[in-house]
């Protein structure tokens, strides 16, 4: 599907995030308020300090543009779904914040070479299930970044929907058992009946492959991130997580283990850390 400005995507993603309207609403609730902490507290360690120039390449309804807007980046957003730009735009106007954002392909940027300070792939590298086309994206986040800035992008790990399913129960479901199967042997993630629990159309990677492709596309000093890690998993996860004291201790932990190799697929996201070589 061809979509605003010539963004070609799956219209099945299409469909999942338009139907849902509530990536702005998820990061903040339930055990997704995890990813959004444990993400940005990376972010913040690795990113130059404010007025640095962002790109948030696939930043859906702006939830990071948004918070690094308020911290005085200068942030640039990019999706393809033209939904996720009008509430982005929406929510920036309400909170008086800058934030220049349209949307776009994570892998044909509109921006100039050695353009920014650092780039976020939040989301795409999950989204684009071919290895050539993670390469291109890959490759324009190189390109636009300058000498010595940074990359940040998140994958979703290669087992999450077996953990997550057994958690949840979806393991019950006979679809979803075919759905684990395929996933854990190519890390190809389809959801033939759409149930939006099953999440959409996806690329669920061995952390070491996005590593590989991160290096290979032209990055140095590439390093991995778990994101939620073991965290994820905590029985009674939401109790502990409303005791500010019992929160940071628990984060603490988190970043104690975050490069870990054992435990990287654990959690649903880990994040990968590169730089343009100077």
């Amino acid at each position: 599907m061809t979509t605003a400005q010539g963004v070609r995507l799956r219209p099945e993603i299409k469909d999942h995030y338009n139907r849902q309207a509530r990536e702005a609403a998820r990061v903040s609730t339930g055990r997704s308020a995890i990813e959004f902490e444990r993400q940005k507290g990376i972010l913040i360690r690795y990113l130059p300090k404010p007025p640095a120039r962002v790109l948030d390449i696939g930043g859906g309804p702006g939830n990071y543009s948004l918070w690094l807007a308020k911290a005085g980046y200068e942030v640039h957003l990019l999706d393809p779904i033209e939904l996720h730009i009008q509430q982005a735009l929406r929510r920036a106007t309400r909170a008086g914040l800058a934030l220049e954002a349209r949307p776009g392909d994570a892998r044909a940027l509109p921006y100039p070479s050695r353009y920014a300070n650092a780039v976020l792939l939040m989301g795409p590298l999950y989204h684009l299930t071919s290895q050539a086309d993670r390469l291109r994206s890959l490759r324009e986040a190189l390109r636009v970044l300058r000498p010595g800035g940074v990359l940040l992008a998140v994958g979703i790990s290669r087992f999450t929907s077996l953990l997550d399913g057994s958690w949840q129960g979806f393991i019950r479901d006979p679809k979803f058992r075919k759905i684990v199967q395929r996933d854990l042997r190519s890390g190809q993630h389809r959801n033939p009946g759409g149930s939006s629990a099953y999440f959409t159309t996806a690329f669920f990677a061995h952390p070491e492959e996005l590593r590989k492709e991160t290096a290979r596309a032209g990055f140095s000093s590439v390093e991995l991130l778990a994101s939620e890690g073991f965290l994820w998993w905590v029985p009674d996860i939401l109790s502990y997580w409303r005791d500010p004291k019992l929160r940071r201790y628990l984060l603490k932990l988190t970043a104690e283990v975050e490069r870990e190799p054992s435990l990287m697929g654990l959690g649903p996201h880990f994040m990968v850390l590169g730089r343009r070589p100077a």
